[in-house]
């Protein structure tokens, strides 16, 4: 085992199936179920469809500016607690969109989703699995990709089934519920894997918060960044 907590040549496959299954499952119920609920959300409170994807944008916004400090916590205790706190958060973030009764509750709420995505989406995943996947990492993180790239597929037509038969507070409700229900123990049970804190020299970059600030990752999550229309 080496500084970094990993096994040389050693592929672990329990982190990479638990974050396909959580990245799915994240992404679709904090960021793809939004644009499916909003037309509903407009019609059943009178706030402008600009109005509510506001909500939305704020909290992407959040979820970057939040990415620095997320990214130095994992690289110090590690994804599997920073991950779950963000699962953990992501729950009543969610139940307080259902529940927002004016715009500004509606804002803040998308305020703390946007703290848990910052959380529980690619970065601290593509972060995870650069470290414990050393020189396969790429493998890794293509096949995370390829399997998160499913969370539209998977959670809109959910959404759509969700909201044609419940308001879409209870959609919220229930999607929220499935969110808990899946990352949590997930991360919990799934992201066990060994973990210290990475080296730091002032003339080599191969951390996660150094892979995390290079401009080859960058590039990487814009592209991989679903859009919301």
């Amino acid at each position: 085992m080496d500084s970094r907590g990993t096994t040389p040549g050693l592929r672990p496959r329990s982190p990479l199936i638990t974050l396909c299954i959580t990245e799915v499952t994240s992404w679709g119920v904090l960021y793809y179920a939004f644009p499916v609920l909003a037309p509903s959300i407009s019609a059943d409170t009178g706030w402008s469809i600009p109005a509510v994807t506001a909500g939305f944008s704020i909290g992407l916004v959040v979820s970057a500016v939040a990415g620095v400090p997320v990214g130095r916590l994992l690289d110090r205790i590690g994804p599997r607690p920073v991950m779950t706190g963000g699962a953990l958060l992501a729950f009543p973030a969610t139940l307080a969109l259902a529940a927002a009764r004016t715009l500004p509750e509606f804002l803040g709420a998308w305020v703390l989703a946007g703290l848990a995505m910052s959380a529980v989406l690619y970065q601290p995943a593509f972060a995870a699995l650069t470290r414990w996947y050393g020189p396969r990492r790429v493998t890794a993180l293509t096949i995370l990709t390829l399997a998160a790239g499913l969370a539209s597929t998977v959670y809109a037509p959910i959404t759509v089934a969700l909201v044609s038969h419940l308001s879409w507070r209870q959609t919220y409700v229930v999607l929220a519920v499935v969110l808990a229900v899946i990352t949590l123990p997930g991360h919990v049970f799934g992201l066990g894997l060994p973990w210290t804190a990475a080296e730091h020299h002032p003339h080599r970059s191969h951390g996660p918060n150094a892979v995390a600030r290079s401009g080859a990752f960058i590039a990487l999550a814009a592209a991989m960044r679903p859009s919301s229309t």
